[in-house]
């Protein structure tokens, strides 16, 4: 007769030759084989099992986010998959939960000289000057802006933390001249 040892490392599981799957370490388990000689050969095994891990990657991004797998993407996701290895060698499946932040823009024209954002939702709004290299107009910061001037006017929005500048609107402003 004969005895020897089976030393294994791996990750998860492991089925022996005894047809047995093995999750957890174990070093008492054996099996007997018949050698060459026809007398027994008693094998036990020495298993080592370390264990893959699972996580998920909570993002909140404006427009667009290029993830850990080198895509880049531009709608809100939770069912992407990146495998990487833990330091024991397992791997370790990555889930992204992602929200894509957008801004609503739009700008409605309410009449002749009165602008107001579309949404009204936002955390901030500053009115700006596109004749004037988009400078603020200065304390215009609400949902509606009357103009004062013609000109050519557009709107910041921030909105779930992610800001955005709406095209430049060009309201109807008639100014009549006062006769003296």
């Amino acid at each position: 007769s004969n005895t020897g040892t089976d030393i294994i490392s791996t990750c998860d599981s492991y089925t022996w030759m005894d047809g047995n799957t093995y999750t957890v370490s174990n070093n008492t388990a054996t099996h007997t084989l018949t050698n060459a000689s026809g007398c027994d050969s008693i094998i036990t095994l020495n298993l080592t099992i370390t264990n893959s891990n699972t996580g998920t990657d909570n993002i909140s991004s404006c427009d667009a986010y290029t993830w850990i797998d080198g895509n880049t993407y531009t709608s809100s996701n939770n069912t992407a998959t990146h495998t990487l290895i833990n330091a024991s060698g397992c791997d370790s499946v990555v889930t992204l939960n992602l929200t894509i932040n957008s801004v609503d823009n739009a700008v409605n024209v309410i009449d002749e000289i009165t602008l107001e954002a579309n949404t009204s939702s936002a955390s901030s709004y500053q009115w700006l000057d596109c004749n004037n290299s988009f400078l603020p107009v200065s304390g215009e910061n609400a949902q509606q802006f009357v103009a004062t001037a013609n000109g050519d006017y557009a709107v910041l929005v921030t909105e779930n933390g992610c800001s955005d500048t709406s095209d430049c609107i060009v309201p109807v402003l008639i100014l009549i001249p006062f006769l003296l």
